[in-house]
């Protein structure tokens, strides 16, 4: 899990984008538990809290669940809450706009998928 952040986005977003696809490639598995926020800190030379924020990001969403005590866990059915979600921002930033700019040059659905097998 040792990926380089960017100044593209906000840390504590690079974070919880860096656990989640952790789980997507089954690095993390349902039920295991997380590096904590100091772990986190440490590897990404962070701030913990920047890190706490990232983590928390995921335990609002259902991904990550706290075990009093002992850390943060993946949860049961994370992966498929990811896929779903990354699936539907896929939608959103890549398929609309290509939708939107194919009907503006008059390309059917048709062309456009035949243009997709042809790649």
């Amino acid at each position: 899990m040792k990926e380089q952040l960017t100044e593209s986005k906000s840390i504590y977003l690079q974070i919880s984008e860096m656990i989640e696809t952790d789980i997507l490639r089954g690095i993390l598995l349902e039920e295991e538990q997380v590096p904590s926020t100091n772990e986190l800190a440490r590897l990404y030379t962070i701030n913990p809290a920047t890190a706490g924020k990232g983590v928390n990001l995921l335990v609002e969403e259902g991904i990550l669940y706290k075990k009093r005590g002992i850390g943060m866990f993946v949860a049961a059915g994370a992966r498929e809450a990811i896929l779903k979600k990354r699936r539907k921002s896929f939608e959103e930033t890549h398929l609309a706009p290509l939708l939107r700019e194919a009907e503006s040059l008059g390309i059917t659905r048709e062309e456009l998928i035949a243009m997709i097998r042809e790649k």
